[in-house]
């Protein structure tokens, strides 16, 4: 008799866990400056691919829901005048590669709270000067409306776990490009 109390307990708290666990991979987050921003939804499920749902709060009534598919799981989002124009922006970072290792943003730039546009930031794996040493096990921030990435550097011959190459910080702003936005880098360096 006295093992089904302990054997309740410890199915409970097995439940509990696993209830947990799935759900904390969940985002379900409502982001906002005064009375305007944005709210986020992906279930996170699939590390190959999950749903996006980016929803305007208290944007003119013509600003539309925006719907779309990443390939990795959001880890954060953040809210924050990316363009220095007054209005609020939305950035998500999304991670994706076997464990997780690869990351990389998209922002969300509000047009003067009407409607907003999206845009990803560039693959380092493109830029020739950045490429050089990563393999990913990136960390983002925003500092002041800049987006500072930063990822360990890797000389040849090092472990998955073991890089030897120092730090690289990468600063980006938000700039016009064309219709949109784009992620444009302001600088870079190395720390050894």
């Amino acid at each position: 008799m006295k093992l089904a109390p302990r054997f309740l307990f410890f199915t409970f708290f097995v439940f509990v866990c696993v209830i947990t666990n799935a759900q904390a991979n969940r985002i379900d987050s409502t982001l906002k400056m005064g009375k305007v921003g944005y709210k986020v939804t992906c279930n996170n499920k699939s590390k190959d691919q999950n749903e996006v749902k980016v929803k305007p709060v208290g944007f003119d009534n013509e600003a539309r829901e925006m719907n779309f598919y990443i390939k990795g799981r959001i880890t954060k989002a953040e809210i924050d005048d990316l363009n220095n124009d007054g209005f609020p922006d939305l950035i998500i970072y999304v991670f994706s590669g076997d464990n997780g290792e690869y990351g990389t943003a998209f922002a969300f730039v509000s047009q003067e709270n009407k409607s907003f546009t999206a845009f990803g930031l560039p693959d380092a794996m493109l830029d020739g000067k950045l490429k050089d040493g990563y393999k990913g096990h990136d960390e983002f921030m925003l500092l002041e409306g800049k987006l500072i990435r930063q990822f360990p550097l890797y000389k040849d011959g090092d472990d998955k776990d073991k890089p030897s190459g120092g730090k690289r910080f990468v600063q980006y702003s938000v700039l016009p490009a064309g219709n949109g936005f784009q992620f444009k880098v302001a600088r870079s360096y190395d720390i050894k």
